[in-house]
């Protein structure tokens, strides 16, 4: 048996999403930016694109830019606003992608800013009273929070953020690559002033994401070089990316209830499975379901020989899963998430991560395997 536990990395492109850019690919080959007929009837396609997506998320078309992925999408939002804004601070979490953290570290270095980390609990959780003092002792911030993490799956309250933020005058983004598509998002009532999205989150293509920009705040471009989206990034777009993550987009949303139930329900099944089969499990992160990301589940097993094998040997049994970020993976760094949150380092930790095509099979299949290589290596 093959098993894929690894959709918090990447998804399966949905055979619907494929259709659809298809077609594009089969007959509308035009530059978006000539003013004859054959880049008119692209233009369209991408306009079509951008307005599905805005009007799922409730916000206007004019605020949403396409990118390459949810890194630029993070890199411009960050480094524009802290530039744009003369801004001299930015708070963030030691637990961020690295798309973020890296950004921010950088920044920093270069001595444009002064970096803080707000303080977050063994579970990964932000502490809000402390978001808030670092708001209150600082000149104007730039917050920087993402929604879900992506290893532990804790999910942060955007609202409470938002309103916390707002009081302050800060100006608030948030890495939203784990949650656009699972979760709805009304951007009418998010005080959000930018979040992003990455297509093959979802089940769309890689190389395709986008930024979306609240036109209360207003940026220069990161990306220089043509007058593309609305000036704002350089570069003839991917129409046929552009394409797939609408229509991911679209399907996601008219089957998140759906969804969600089914995903959920094998995240359960497999904590359960785990604590019932394999003496010592714990996890890492929120286990509550209404604070945490349905599609993650970060387990720790007990100290073993060969501990850093653990991943070899699933692999070895057709299972792929994921130590941490995917971002790191072939690094000898382990996860500065797991270290942030003061897990131990002797245990050897694995990131679940599901999605609507997995099954209990795989769920029973995975944890017989991991049984056995606990039991051999005790």
């Amino acid at each position: 048996m093959r098993v894929y536990f690894d959709n918090a990395a990447t998804t399966a492109l949905d055979p619907e999403v494929l259709k659809e850019m298809y077609k594009v690919m089969e007959s509308q080959f035009g530059n978006p930016s000539s003013i004859h007929a054959h880049g008119r009837e692209v233009r369209t396609v991408i306009e079509r694109a951008r307005k599905t997506i805005a009007n799922l998320l409730h916000t206007s078309p004019a605020e949403i830019f396409f990118t390459s992925g949810g890194t630029e999408a993070d890199n411009t939002a960050i480094r524009c606003s802290i530039i744009d804004h003369k801004l001299t601070h930015a708070i963030t979490s030691r637990l961020e992608h690295h798309a973020v953290l890296h950004t921010l570290e950088a920044i920093e270095k270069s001595g444009l800013i002064k970096l803080s980390f707000v303080n977050t609990d063994n579970k990964g959780a932000v502490d809000y009273d402390h978001l808030e003092t670092l708001l209150k002792t600082n000149e104007r911030s730039l917050v920087s929070l993402m929604h879900a993490n992506n290893e532990l799956g804790t999910i942060t309250d955007l609202e409470r953020v938002g309103d916390i933020a707002e009081a302050y005058n800060a100006i608030f983004h948030s890495d939203t690559v784990q949650t656009v598509g699972h979760y709805q998002h009304d951007l009418s009532k998010l005080k959000l002033h930018f979040m992003v999205c990455a297509g093959h989150k979802l089940h769309g293509p890689k190389g395709a994401g986008f930024l979306h920009i609240n036109h209360k705040v207003k940026i220069n471009p990161m990306i220089y070089g043509g007058s593309q989206e609305r000036n704002m990034r350089g570069g003839t777009e991917n129409v046929y990316g552009i394409v797939g993550l609408a229509k991911a987009l679209e399907l996601a949303y008219s089957e998140m209830d759906a969804h969600q139930a089914h995903i959920q329900g094998i995240k359960s099944y497999m904590k359960a499975k785990l604590e019932q089969e394999v003496p010592g499990v714990t996890f890492n992160g929120e286990t509550d379901p209404s604070k945490s990301l349905y599609t993650v589940l970060n387990a720790s097993f007990p100290e073993m020989e060969m501990a850093d094998m653990l991943l070899f040997n699933l692999d070895i049994a057709g299972i792929s899963a994921s130590g941490g970020s995917a971002c790191s993976s072939g690094t000898d760094i382990g996860s500065h998430v797991l270290t942030a949150i003061g897990a131990n380092p002797n245990r050897p930790s694995v990131r679940f991560s599901f999605s609507k095509y997995n099954t209990k099979d795989e769920v029973d299949y995975t944890v017989a395997k991991l049984k056995d290589l606990c039991l051999v290596s005790a």
